[in-house]
């Protein structure tokens, strides 16, 4: 990971960037991080090259991209808890217990449309159309990477 960052970093245009990375990401801690903030850590890099930001661009975008990530967590987390923990017993449940279940499905899909058209209203606020639809792009390069990775991993040990 170490690796990947460094190759990501060359290569990145924003220097100012780089600068709060290597500021706040001190090689002795890197090590000691959770997997999830350095996987965080990448994906900020990895969007902030692809987009090309300039720094009062990632000041405008930033607080929007991660309110929309919070947001749509804390839907995942209902969906885990409400939605995915009963799937084990779903051939046990009565016909009032799916339906109510599909109901909640259905509710936490609306939620999670509704999010996403108000994180693109409010990227339009702060992005061209051209870097909304690279960030698009970005996100699901970011997440083939991840998985590509992950894969590599796995299979090597």
């Amino acid at each position: 990971i170490l690796m990947k960052l460094t190759w990501i970093l060359k290569r990145m245009k924003n220097k100012v960037l780089i600068l709060l990375l290597l500021v706040c990401q001190g090689t002795a801690l890197w090590a000691q991080r959770p997997v999830r903030d350095r996987i965080k850590t990448l994906k900020v890099a990895f969007i902030t090259e692809r987009l090309a930001l300039t720094s009062q661009e990632a000041q405008t975008f930033w607080p929007v991209y991660n309110a929309h990530a919070e947001a749509m967590e804390t839907i995942r987390k209902k969906e885990r808890t409400e939605l995915k923990s009963k799937i084990p017993v779903l051939q046990d449940l009565s016909a009032q217990q799916s339906s109510k279940l599909l109901d909640q499905y259905v509710s936490i899909q609306k939620a999670k449309h509704e999010a996403e058209l108000a994180y693109m209203q409010e990227l339009e606020k702060v992005l061209s159309p051209k870097k909304i639809l690279l960030l698009l792009q970005a996100e699901e390069d970011f997440k083939k990477r991840l998985l590509q990775q992950y894969r590599k991993r796995k299979a090597g040990g």
